[in-house]
């Protein structure tokens, strides 16, 4: 298990577990028999081979063995009976009663004596459709390897049918080499560790001179670098409890790009200037919009393109979101400035100083979540905000057409609200992750963004 894997089991805590999870809406296939989804289920159940990553289990399942010597075993006994559950919505089954579910079973802490995974298939959402909710640790699995690793199950041909489950598929195998998880040789592990000592003397001058320029920005109030724990203080930034509230959107795909076009902006910088806007006015309606801006962290994805494998490979840029700017279009341009900083500083990077810079920006925060001072202290920053890639084609799963993908994120001390984004065929989906006691009405946030969004299709046409 690599450190950044082993740091998500170290600050899991009862009131912040660290699995995320996917919610995907299917339509029922036109023919679909009236015990469909319940032979699925079984269908599901009865799957003779489970793979990696979804075999795993912790080595050492309790607490001082998760902090002190993490690793994974094969579970050969898997229970697929605990781990495949059906449920059914309570009438209309409607969108409110399948985020109140959702959002109470993400809530559920998950069993570290098994695999850390679990599926539910979910019957009764109005208009034929049914939902699959499904949640893995993120020691195991980072957002766009899980989302690819679910996009292998489905298929682009609605008449397929016999499909195997995702965890009878897994990720496609890694090429072999220096790079790969297994040294199968005395001689290979020498190599192995040669070439990581070497590396490391390498990088280490980039490596010095990307932190420097990240503590000198830490110290200069209108640097445009943004550092870690320059945010201010705000009411996203309390203590979390652990139950969760969801809330989601979906927009056109093609209405976002044109957007981006009209504006030179990226597809990412309008995500986040519906997202700084939509905040605005939540904080604004309570009287507890800060002074200065609020800072995002973006996960960026560090994985090669050949590289199918699970676990975490991502790194992180923190860019301002412009929250204490009132007119739109200079908040806009704030966030635009902010995000090719960031992206221009990462890239300084050889891609193999990656994972030692993110440990080294990330290390203060995650020590104070492993400390207790998170919710207490200033934030490393205020709000989590991803966008994650996903299909361009519209996709099948045993004749049902696959309508929506949602991402169900987590949440820590301190950082009480993500916003995920996903795209698929021609939509970009929001998923809107937040604690139910600390942040109440965060319904409203996923109203605001599309309200935002009309906003500013106006201002530039």
């Amino acid at each position: 298990m690599n450190v950044l894997d082993a740091s998500w089991l170290a600050i899991d805590t009862e009131e912040t577990p660290m699995h995320v999870g996917s919610l995907q809406i299917f339509s029922l296939p036109s023919a679909a028999r009236k015990t469909f989804l319940r032979d699925e289920v079984l269908r599901l159940k009865k799957a003779s081979e489970v793979v990696t990553p979804w075999n795993l289990k912790l080595k050492n399942p309790g607490k001082i063995g998760r902090m002190l010597a993490p690793g994974w075993v094969v579970d050969t006994a898997i229970d697929l009976d605990y781990h495949v559950r059906h449920s059914a919505l309570p009438h209309p089954g409607g969108e409110r009663e399948l985020g109140i579910l959702i959002a109470r079973l993400h809530s559920n802490h998950m069993d570290f004596q098994r695999p850390l995974w679990e599926c539910h298939i979910i019957e009764g959402l109005e208009n034929n459709r049914y939902a699959i909710y499904t949640k893995m640790h993120h020691s195991l699995i980072d957002g766009v390897s899980g989302f690819k690793l679910l996009q292998r199950t489905l298929s682009v041909d609605p008449t397929e049918q016999g499909m195997p489950p995702p965890w009878s598929i897994g990720p496609l195998k890694k090429p072999l080499g220096l790079g790969s998880d297994k040294i199968f040789t005395i001689q290979g592990a020498a190599l192995h560790a040669l070439e990581a000592v070497k590396q490391q003397a390498e990088n280490t001058p980039q490596l010095v001179s990307a932190i420097s320029r990240m503590l000198s920005s830490a110290t200069y109030r209108n640097a445009k670098l943004v550092a870690p724990f320059v945010g201010p203080r705000s009411v996203l930034n309390q203590r979390v409890m652990p139950q969760r509230r969801l809330a989601t959107q979906q927009y056109s795909l093609d209405r976002l790009k044109s957007i981006a076009k009209s504006v030179e902006a990226s597809l990412n910088d309008i995500v986040l200037y519906l997202c700084s806007t939509a905040l605005r006015r939540f904080l604004l309606e309570r009287d507890c919009l800060p002074d200065s801006a609020l800072t995002a962290c973006i996960p960026v994805n560090i994985r090669p393109a050949d590289d199918d494998g699970t676990g975490t490979a991502i790194s992180f840029m923190i860019v301002s979101l412009g929250t204490n700017i009132d007119d739109p279009i200079a908040r806009l341009e704030t966030i635009k400035a902010s995000t090719k900083t960031s992206k221009k500083h990462l890239q300084s990077l050889p891609k193999s100083a990656l994972v030692q810079y993110t440990m080294l920006m990330m290390s203060p925060y995650i020590l104070q979540l492993l400390a207790g001072l998170g919710g207490r202290t200033r934030p490393a920053f205020n709000v989590t905000i991803s966008n994650v890639p996903g299909p361009k084609d519209t996709l099948y799963y045993n004749g049902a057409k696959l309508e929506a993908m949602y991402p169900v994120s987590l949440i820590t001390h301190g950082g009480s609200l993500n916003v995920t984004c996903l795209s698929y065929a021609a939509s970009l989906n929001f998923g809107y992750t937040a604690c139910r006691d600390s942040l109440p009405s965060m319904q409203n946030l996923a109203v605001y963004s599309g309200e935002a969004l009309d906003e500013i299709e106006r201002l530039i046409n």
